[in-house]
């Protein structure tokens, strides 16, 4: 497919908006997500719907807030708008705070990529992981390299299926275990002791109010001011199509994870069922990210085994190939200016800065690969500080003179 110099970075602003906001889905349920949502279940019933529903709000603050800002600004890199509010030096700030941000988490979703193709296969064959490591890079590298925004939109799509025919085959795997019609696995869903949405308890940190606005504010953070996910909205026509994007995603967002909410609890109902036991400690279940993977891999047969890693490594991929194209995009326009440069330097610019973010992702997954999972936690969230500061700047930018 012949591509524009730009498309690169902008996908020549081409892109069908249905297919980005499929697409955006698959790079949201990273791999960490995927696995974790239905394990929540077990500990925090359906309380996590609260945070999506806030999530509804903050896209809503996104389409018709920030994408109009982007478009009218005719930006490329997002963090270009601080340039323009208060000047060069919070403008690189602001880049910085995103690319230490994405740097880590961007590895750190990789690690659980490799993790889970060296336990599947290459364990096997003796391959060590810094092998799986190079490979996995080097297939992201393959297809993204030339057209990078302008690729990931499609290949996102597909990963997006991949996933969320996962999360649909455990669900039917689980309903057929059970000989259940279609109708009575809803009625277990609703029936269910896990199935309890709302906590309006003002004391409990689950309270309906607390995460409904956090989860609006985290929204309009991780996804307004996030260059990985931004930029593929801006691949979209103009801002009509880019405003669609957000909000037909927005819904479809919503549904997958209610759906892997409703998995949790078929889970947990499957294994009450087998008599499979869980570990609990104080009356709570531990380690509950390990529910789903070990039920897919050792109760549901090969095609739900098959299917949940084809799921997980579709999640890990979507988020890791949208995360080096957005790194790549943020250095080359916000520190190296690439804009201003002549189009035969701007490839040999861009190759470069894309071999440095490659080799710096491997450096994060070789620092990381013996860590235990409650570090990789403390990680993430280390890394979402940074949203903070990023918040604050744009909307004293915005709402100020």
């Amino acid at each position: 497919r012949n591509s524009g110099e730009n498309a690169y970075f902008d996908g020549d602003r081409k892109s069908p908006w249905f297919l980005v906001a499929f697409g955006m889905v698959g790079a949201v349920i990273s791999g960490v997500t995927f696995v974790s949502i239905p394990g929540l279940v077990g500990n925090n019933y359906l309380f996590y719907f609260e945070f999506v529903l806030g999530n509804v709000i903050g896209y809503l603050f996104i389409a018709f807030v920030l994408v109009p800002l982007y478009y009218r600004l005719k930006l490329v890199s997002i963090y270009k708008f601080l340039d323009n509010r208060f000047g060069d030096t919070t403008y690189k700030t602001g880049s910085l705070f995103f690319i230490l941000s994405q740097s880590f988490g961007a590895g750190l979703r990789l690690l659980l990529a490799v993790k889970i193709l060296q336990f599947a296969f290459f364990d096997a064959f003796h391959i060590p992981i810094y092998v799986t490591t190079v490979i996995v890079l080097v297939l992201i590298w393959f297809y993204t390299n030339k057209s990078g925004i302008k690729t990931i939109v499609w290949t996102d799509a597909l990963q997006t299926f991949f996933l969320l025919s996962a999360g649909l085959i455990a669900v039917f795997t689980v309903k057929n275990s059970l000989d259940l019609s279609g109708t009575e696995m809803i009625q277990t869903v609703i029936k269910s002791p896990y199935f309890k949405i709302f906590e309006w308890d003002t004391h409990a940190g689950s309270n309906f109010f607390k995460q409904f606005i956090s989860g609006a504010l985290i929204a309009v953070a991780m996804m307004g001011l996030d260059q990985s996910m931004m930029q593929k909205t801006l691949t979209c026509k103009n801002v009509n199509e880019a405003r669609k994007n957000v909000l037909v995603f927005s819904l479809f967002l919503a549904l997958a994870q209610f759906l892997f909410l409703c998995l949790g609890v078929l889970l947990y109902t499957y294994a009450e069922h087998h008599n499979i036991a869980l570990l609990k400690t104080d009356g709570r279940f531990v380690d509950t990210d390990q529910l789903f993977p070990m039920l897919s891999l050792n109760y549901f047969g090969i095609l739900g085994g098959i299917a949940f890693l084809l799921g997980i490594t579709a999640a890990a991929f979507s988020s890791a190939d949208s995360a080096i194209t957005a790194l790549t995009t943020s250095f080359c326009y916000d520190f190296l200016r690439i804009d201003s440069k002549a189009s035969t330097e701007r490839k040999k610019i861009k190759n470069k800065v894309l071999l440095g973010v490659n080799v710096l992702l491997f450096l994060i997954v070789m620092s990381f690969a013996n860590s235990q999972g409650a570090i990789i936690s403390l990680l993430f969230k280390v890394a979402g500080y940074t949203y903070g500061p990023l918040l604050g700047l744009y909307l004293l930018g915005m709402f100020t003179q």
